[in-house]
């Protein structure tokens, strides 16, 4: 395929280009070619057509969905960083030089930042570069006796109030896990006690190593928040998938919300109801009716409501995944189980109905094993669950304000969502493709990804892949701005 040029336009308009692709994960040569499609154009006309499209649009580089402007990424409202005082650690990636950008970022939200740098970093970047956008000096070497003398790394780890690594190696993330500390940067994470962000970084094989998965669950449930990686091309010739350093304005958004500003604490007060899971139909004392769900979405969304400030009770069916610090939750097994414990957390104020609940159950379950017998299988009567997102949506007394349902689909996604949303009676539906052909590394289900189609009365949002938790953190910003409204 041919390379795009742009030639003729304003600073501003590439600007707005830039953070078009940035909040899309695309490359700027990908997001052109995405607002040729757009407009409908060949791409023999690519330049002017380009042109024309970026300056005749009355709301630019925001194409209307269903009637409303798809959402843009960049500086969170409350995102400033003013008087904050951050450690970056850099380690040896490829992705190494966006930490670089990174540094200004931080420091155009008025954070304070303090660079560390491991050994390979310094491979890829400059201690000086990094101190020159710094305003201080770079710190490198355990065992300076100058750099002891003065800070130290338990002043480093201390002296701060959080530290971000970025990128973040599969080699560090292991140390990190393991708790190792043979290095500068290694003995400020371990000596710290303040909030841990890290960017992973690397490549995509690396990335669904089984390794690299456990010491990413192991950080998770010791608290870490993790940033990315995205989807993308690689450094090496021939490489593609997840393993992209996240944008550093991304890690910025990030680094704000740890601390958080107005918007990640915009639900003080409000009560907040989600399930998450599959459920668990019992045929006999042996077997069940289950689905893929690993609950993860559900979980994540838990953690940021919390980090919202919002009172949050999670009903969660089986699910091999710890609970979340400061969030209520209650274990159940069926749907009706699950009905149950929903009924009893209300009243609530919002409801989001992320669980994979199984439609049907056995009609009758038998006390002992079903055994094998002459004449072939045996058949199964199976008879319908309740709906606990229709059922509560339809609530005369003490519905939510805001009842949110999520549909997995395999085809017809936008379709089969709109007449859900029709049918339940909620206010939004959060749709994904959870068919093979999704596109998505590892499935939506089980998987660590996702990518959501918003359907609400008014109209449809495509949001862009994103990992399960930043799409968690974009449902709760979109929650908040919604209840914001009298």
């Amino acid at each position: 395929m041919a390379s795009l040029t742009i030639r003729g336009i304003g600073d501003d308009l590439k600007k707005r280009l830039k953070m078009r692709a940035i909040g899309n994960n695309r490359s700027m040569e990908e997001e052109i070619r995405h607002v040729l499609a757009d407009a409908g154009h060949p791409l023999d006309e690519r330049t002017s057509v380009v042109s024309r499209s970026l300056q005749s649009s009355a709301t630019p580089l925001a194409p209307m969905l269903g009637g409303q402007p798809a959402p843009q990424r960049g500086l969170p409202a409350g995102g400033s960083l003013a008087g904050r005082r951050v450690v970056l650690v850099i380690t040896g990636g490829i992705a190494a030089y966006k930490s670089l950008d990174l540094i200004r970022r931080l420091k155009e939200r008025g954070a304070m930042v303090r660079v560390v740098m491991t050994k390979a970093a310094q491979e890829f970047v400059t201690p000086l570069a990094a101190a020159a956008l710094a305003g201080e000096r770079a710190y490198t070497d355990m065992f300076d006796a100058a750099t002891e003398f003065d800070v130290g790394h338990i002043q480093i780890a201390r002296d701060t109030d959080a530290v971000v690594v970025s990128p973040c190696t599969a080699d560090f993330l292991a140390k990190i896990a393991l708790g190792l500390a043979d290095d500068l940067a290694s003995s400020v994470i371990l000596a710290t006690d303040k909030p841990i962000l890290i960017a992973p970084a690397m490549n995509p094989r690396m990335w669904r190593n089984a390794a690299t998965q456990r010491n990413l669950a192991r950080v998770r449930e010791d608290g870490v928040a993790i940033v990315g990686p995205n989807v993308g091309e690689m450094a090496e010739t021939g490489e593609a998938g997840i393993g992209r350093m996240a944008e550093p304005i991304e890690i910025a958004d990030a680094v704000s919300h740890l601390f958080g500003g107005a918007v990640a604490r915009s639900l003080v007060g409000t009560r907040v109801l989600i399930t998450s899971g599959p459920t668990h139909e019992a045929i006999d004392p042996v077997r069940y009716i289950a689905n893929r769900s690993s609950g993860k979405q559900g979980f994540a969304i838990a953690r940021a409501a919390a980090a919202a400030g919002a009172g949050v009770t999670l009903v969660a069916g089986p699910a091999a995944l710890p609970d979340p610090p400061g969030v209520k939750v209650a274990h159940v097994i069926s749907a009706r189980d699950m009905l149950a414990a929903v009924e009893h957390a209300l009243p609530a104020d919002v409801a989001i109905f992320a669980a994979a609940v199984a439609d049907w159950r056995a009609a009758r379950e038998d006390a002992h094993k079903i055994k094998k017998g002459p004449g072939g299988g045996r058949q199964l009567a199976l008879v319908e669950n309740p709906d606990i997102l229709a059922t509560i949506a339809h609530r005369a007394d003490g519905r939510p304000r805001l009842v949110i349902g999520f549909a997995a689909e395999t085809e017809q996604v936008v379709e089969n969502a709109k007449a859900k949303l029709a049918r339940k009676g909620c206010d939004w539906i959060l749709a994904n493709d959870v068919s093979p052909g999704s596109g998505i590394a590892g499935g939506v289900m089980g998987g660590d990804r996702n990518a959501i189609t918003l359907v609400t009365r008014d109209g449809v949002e495509i949001w862009p892949e994103q990992s399960k938790d930043e799409v968690a953190r974009r449902l709760i910003e979109r929650i908040a701005a919604e209840l914001s409204h009298p």
